[in-house]
Formats: C-alpha cells, structure tokens, sequence
C-alpha cells in the first residue's frame, strides 16, 4: 500500500510539473513574442524618425552634399534617386542588402532601387512635401568592416525643384536580440528551477495530505486481521474529503459490528430455539422405539409442525438479510383479506371484516399475505374475544389494520417486540407466543416493500404499503 501511496505522490507531483511547464512554455513563448515585438516597433520607430529628419532636409531645399546624415553604425542612411543612383549616403556606410553604396551608382539595367515593387513611385507628392507614410522592412547594412541586421524605413520626398528622393534609414536590432537572448537564457534557467520546486512543493503537500490516508489504512489493515469490528480508524478533524472518508468508514464499521452482532444472536437464539422442538420430538421418538403404547403421535407431529414452521421462518429472515427484492405484481389487499380469512378455519376467535377499500400495492403476494397471516395469528394468541381486520387508503398509502381487544402493547415495548426471539413476559410459553418471529419477519417485509409496520393505540398493528 505504500507503494500505491508513493506512487500517488509521483504522478500527482508530475502532473503538476506537467501544468506548470505547459503554462511557463506558453506565458514564455508569449512574453518573447511580445517583447521582440516591443522592441522591432522601436526600432521601426527610430528608423522611421531618422529618414523624415533626412527626408524634411530634403523638402526644404538643402543640397544633398550638405544633407546633415547620422554618423556610426546606429542609424545607417542611403539617398537614392528616382532612377536608382545614389545620391547621398552615410559615414562609412558600405553597402545596404549587399549593393555596394556608391555616389552616382547606377542600378543595373531592368533593376529598381530597393523601395520598388508597390506603386508607391506613383504617389502624387508635392515639391517641398514629404511623404505621410513609412515602408518598414529587414535588410542589413555594412557600416565599416561590419555586417548587421537592421530595421529599415523608407521615406519618399521632392525637393524644391520637383526631384524625388528615395531616403531609406535603419536601426539596428542588436539590442533587440540582446534583449530576447537574456530574457530566453533567464527563462531556459529558471524553468527547470521552477519546475523542481513545484515538483517537491507537490510531493510534500500530497504526502502531508495522504498521511491520515495511510493511518486508516493501517487501522483497517488491523481491523482485518485481528476481526475485532470493535476498533474504529482515526478521524483527523479537518473537515475535508479525508475526514469525511474516516467518519463513513468509521459508520461502515459500526454498521457491519452492529450486523455481525445480530447474526451471532440470531444464531444462537436459533440454536435455542430448535434444540426444544427437536429435543421434543427426539424423546417422543425415543419412547414410542422402546413403549410403542405410549408414543404420543399428535405431540410428535405438533413437534414436527412447529419445527417446520421455524425453519420456514429461518429461511425467510435469511432471504430478507441478503436482500431479496420482492416481486413486483399488483397485490389487492381487500381480496388478499378475504382470502386469508376464509382459510383460517381453525382460529380461536372468528376474524371480524372492517371496510375493506379497493387498492392495490405492488410486491409479493406471499409475502405480503405472510404478514397479514402472523398479524393474525398475533392477534388470535391475545385477544379476549374479538379480532378486527381491514383496509383503507391514506392517500398515497394503503393502510391494512389488525385489531383485538387484548390488553395491549405497553408503549415502552412497542419497538421492542418486532425484534427477533422477543416474547413479553405474558406471550413466554411456546405453546402459545411462538418463536418470536412473526412480527420481525412482518415488519422486515414491510419495510423490503417500501412501507412501515407499527402498533398504534396498543392492541392496533398498521402495516402501511405505497400505492400501486
């Protein structure tokens, strides 16, 4: 079991390392995504700044020998021509996607300058006005003896003369990729850190958490081998799953005590109950082998009957503990009185009929008429000189009522006596108070049907059964 324990605590701390890392990859990815963004609309922004500063020198009318260019490698700059040719460039600036930046330079036949390929050439601009949009666009530049990437931004303007020029500025993206470096090589670093903290963070929080886990389960490893239902699993009082878990497993025991505890007194009150009839008819046997004169055969078959009856009433109880459904076919209660009434032939006292209303319940027909048959026969065994049976409907109930005129139940043993193997102290002779387990097998019937069976007024029995 602390296998399966330390194997929760694996994949729980792995599946929490999962999360995170799937949720720190994509915040990560995002986060690069936005930031070089950032930073490529920046230097969009710088590039573009530069060539309008160029481009508005331009429109105003200065030469382009005398154009104030930026000098160094941080914001390369080329003035070209409408045809192509270079008219004005930066220090040092070398060559621009790989053409070489020459004064004068012609493009080679059929070849445009780098800002063609869209109608923008076509744009009526003004003498003296520049251009309202920038084009951005990545190229790289060699300034010096050094090649690098750069954002570009070009810009058209006219001169005061009407001359078109083509100013095209850029600015580096060694910082950007600097930047988004240090951010990646931090996040390379702190990932794997992370990802081990949530994992031990996990693995302890599961194991703190699964620790009462383990108590119950040793509690009930002992339970099982010691068969001592007695003992109950330790309850942590944090009112969470766990705890909840321990209090229901605590009421499973306590349930299975209560029932084993009740099977081991059914057992012996069967025992006691069976050796008398038994025993009875051993010795009536016994003595008809040995004086045949003097067998008594209707003891011995009264011994018999009783003995049958007992095992009959055994093996019902038996089939109610196992939870036997009861079938389901529509019982009509007043046929079913009548029809054990005029069966009874041999009763003490003649069965009175009631009002007996028309309505049906839904269940076993031979269990249902076992109940009414040992409501009877309980009646019979204490009435004075009357008994009453009949039917009416409460609603949604169907209510079948046996009545005597006896003394009574007294109110403190009401519950008392639907217990198995109970007999008052007035109902203690066999001959006449029976076993003791007609009114437990009526009211476990009743309640296998979904009704209830209890005493009302003292010597009135009301078994209640939901209407079909």
């Amino acid at each position: 079991m602390r296998r399966v324990f330390g194997k929760v605590r694996v994949r729980a701390a792995a599946g929490a390392s999962l999360v995170v890392a799937l949720a720190l990859v994509a915040a990560g990815t995002a986060l690069l995504l936005v930031l070089k963004n950032n930073l490529v609309g920046q230097a969009d922004l710088q590039a573009e700044n530069a060539a309008r500063e160029v481009a508005t020198q331009i429109a105003t009318g200065t030469p382009y020998e005398k154009l104030d260019l930026p000098d160094g490698d941080d914001r390369p700059v080329v003035v070209l021509a409408e045809d192509g040719r270079v008219l004005a460039a930066g220090d040092d600036v070398r060559a621009v996607d790989g053409k070489a930046v020459t004064a004068q330079q012609k493009p080679p036949a059929g070849q445009q300058p780098h800002d063609s390929g869209d109608d923008d050439d076509d744009r009526e601009i003004k003498p003296g006005e520049v251009e309202d949009e920038a084009r951005h666009s990545g190229g790289t530049a060699t300034v010096g003896h050094r090649t690098a990437d750069y954002r570009f931004a070009t810009v058209e303007a006219k001169d005061t003369q009407g001359d078109k020029a083509v100013v095209r500025a850029g600015a580096p993206l060694a910082a950007e990729r600097a930047a988004v470096g240090s951010v990646r090589t931090a996040m390379l670093i702190g990932l794997p850190c992370l990802l081990l903290v949530v994992a031990g963070v996990t693995w302890l929080v599961t194991r703190r958490a699964l620790r009462p886990v383990e108590g119950i389960r040793r509690e009930m490893a002992v339970i099982t081998a010691s068969t001592d239902l007695s003992r109950r699993v330790p309850e942590p009082g944090s009112r969470d799953e766990i705890d909840r878990l321990a209090r229901t497993t605590n009421e499973t025991l306590g349930a299975l005590q209560e029932s084993v505890e009740r099977q081991r007194r059914f057992v012996a009150d069967a025992s006691h109950e069976l050796r008398s009839p038994i025993a009875s008819l051993r010795t009536q046997l016994e003595v008809g082998i040995a004086h045949p004169e003097l067998l008594d055969a209707e003891g011995a078959v009264e011994d018999a009957v009783r003995l049958q009856n007992l095992a009959a009433d055994l093996l019902l109880l038996a089939r109610l503990d196992a939870g036997e459904r009861p079938a389901d076919t529509r019982i009509d209660l007043a046929a079913l009185v009548r029809e054990e009434i005029s069966q009874r032939i041999g009763d003490r006292i003649p069965v009175q009929v009631g009002d007996l209303a028309g309505v049906e319940v839904a269940g076993s027909r031979s269990q249902v008429g076992r109940v009414l048959g040992n409501l009877l026969d309980n009646a019979q065994r204490h009435a004075a000189g009357a008994v009453r049976a009949s039917v009416v409907r409460d609603g949604r109930w169907a209510v079948l009522r046996v009545e005597d005129d006896g003394p009574g139940v007294p109110p403190e043993e009401r519950e008392r006596i639907f217990e198995r193997f109970v007999r008052l102290d007035d109902a203690r002779s066999r001959d006449d108070g029976g076993a003791g387990l007609g009114l437990a097998i009526a009211r476990d019937v009743a309640e296998r049907h979904g009704g209830t069976l209890a005493v009302r007024d003292g010597s009135v029995f009301e078994l209640r059964l939901p209407t079909a």
